[in-house]
Order: C-alpha cells, then sequence, then structure tokens
C-alpha cells in the first residue's frame, strides 16, 4: 500500500512538471513568432488574433496594444500556477514554494524577452518582463492561497 502510494506520488510528480515543461515550450512558441505571423495564417490561433487585432483598433485606436500585455499576463498566469502546483507537490505549501514559483517563473520571462532580441520584428522589452512577473506571481499566489484554504478549512496562511 505504502509502495503504491509513493508510486502515485512520483507519478504525479512527473506530470506536473512535465505540464510545466510544455507549458514553457508554448511560451518559447508564441515568442518565436511575430504577430504578423500569427495573423498571416487561416488556423484557430491566426482567427483569434486577427478578431483580437480588431477589437483593439476600433475600441482602444491603432497605437494601443493591450493584446500582448494581456498574453504575456496570461501566459505567466498559467505558469506561475504550474510551478506552484509542482513544487508544492514536492515541498508542500508555504512560502518556500511560492517564492520559488514566482522566482522561476520570472527568470524563465527575463529568458523569454532575451530569446526574443534573435526574433525578427521582436524586441526584449523590461515592461513585458515585469507583466510577465507580475501575472506569475498571482497564479503562484491564487492557487497557494486556494491549496492553504483546502488543506485548512479555513483562512489560508503560510507556514
Amino acid at each position: 500500500m505504502e509502495q503504491a502510494k509513493s508510486q502515485g506520488s512520483t507519478i504525479k510528480a512527473i506530470v506536473l512538471w512535465a505540464l510545466v515543461i510544455a507549458w514553457c515550450a508554448f511560451i518559447f512558441f508564441a515568442s518565436a513568432h511575430t504577430a504578423t505571423d500569427l495573423s498571416a495564417g487561416d488556423d484557430l490561433l491566426s482567427r483569434i488574433r486577427m478578431v483580437l487585432a480588431d477589437w483593439q483598433a476600433s475600441t482602444f485606436g491603432p497605437d494601443v496594444d493591450i493584446i500582448s500585455t494581456a498574453a504575456h499576463f496570461a501566459e505567466y498566469l498559467v505558469l506561475g500556477v504550474l510551478l506552484f502546483a509542482a513544487l508544492a507537490h514536492q515541498w508542500g505549501v508555504g512560502k518556500a514554494a511560492l517564492i520559488a514559483a514566482i522566482a522561476l517563473a520570472s527568470l524563465y520571462g527575463a529568458t523569454d524577452e532575451f530569446h526574443q532580441l534573435f526574433v525578427e520584428g521582436r524586441y526584449c522589452d523590461v515592461w513585458d518582463w515585469v507583466t510577465d512577473t507580475v501575472g506569475a506571481a498571482l497564479g503562484a499566489g491564487v492557487s497557494c492561497a486556494v491549496r492553504s484554504f483546502r488543506r485548512e478549512g479555513s483562512a489560508p496562511h503560510l507556514t
């Protein structure tokens, strides 16, 4: 029984880290493409991008780009959730897992911005990195609070 529980925990850890890696690969893929690349295709992602770009231009004007900021925030919010889940599974819910999840996501955000220096039409933007970090912090923080609440059955608190 104990061996089966340990094996289940190991499988869960592998799945959680595989999700983190897959999401990081998705972020890398997205960063390797320009908005023009995404708007030129006929696939679902391109269609969504075109609809959002039209809405953005008609609502905020042609010089405002909230789609990029929202995309950065959402990508790293998910990364924060995934990293916290993987770290909390190994370390338990607490400050160490929370801080490590935010730090790792922020570090990945910095490398993502550096990567964009080598993509035609993209550039390294410190404000995108800040947005990435804030998104990751919110994702990890909410995950920590929810897991603490579930575990304790009361208001969340960090140990």
